[in-house]
């Protein structure tokens, strides 16, 4: 693929996700959470670009930290996100307001880590950043069917981070 579509893909994917994650979904563990990060991945891998020919070590080493930010990114995601199970047994998935602020570091850092590489005269191809987003995806989705999965059918999943229980109001009478 040339730069131009690998750009638009992984913008196209981003906003889909993006826009998805502060909707509830229901979640359903059964189906393959896997399946559009390894489609990414694949496409990623079979690019000639991921890394530079001429500074393959220093690309490697970026790349390697393009794939750490990932995964933190992708962990701090999956633990902020807000899981609870309605009235019928389904489980529930919604992003809270700490998974802003993960997606603001995660880009932040990424958006260093290609100024370095701009800064070495490292060419830099879109194959990293969707590798990138696929590893998020992945560590992500694992995350939830993990916490999903880890309590019982009548147990509550592990809060999120920054989720606060308030007691319910109680009018005195």
């Amino acid at each position: 693929m040339s730069g131009l579509v690998n750009a638009l893909a992984i913008a196209a994917v981003a906003a889909i996700v993006i826009a998805r994650q502060f909707r509830a979904r229901a979640i359903d563990t059964d189906r393959r959470w896997w399946l559009l990060p390894a489609v990414l991945a694949a496409v990623a891998l079979r690019e000639p670009g991921v890394l530079d020919a001429h500074h393959r070590l220093e690309s490697a080493a970026l790349l390697a930290v393009e794939l750490l930010i990932a995964l933190v990114t992708g962990i701090g995601w999956g633990w902020t996100t807000r899981i609870w199970t309605a009235p019928d047994g389904i489980r529930w998935t919604k992003s809270t307001k700490a998974s802003v602020a993960v997606w603001a570091v995660g880009i932040a850092l990424r958006a260093g880590v290609f100024a370095l590489g701009y800064a070495l005269g490292l060419h830099q191809d879109g194959s990293a950043l969707m590798l990138g987003l696929a590893g998020t995806l992945l560590v992500r989705g694992g995350i939830l069917t993990w916490r999903v999965r880890s309590a019982g059918a009548g147990d509550r999943p592990a809060p999120a981070y920054g989720d606060v229980e308030r007691p319910a109001w109680k009018e005195h009478v």
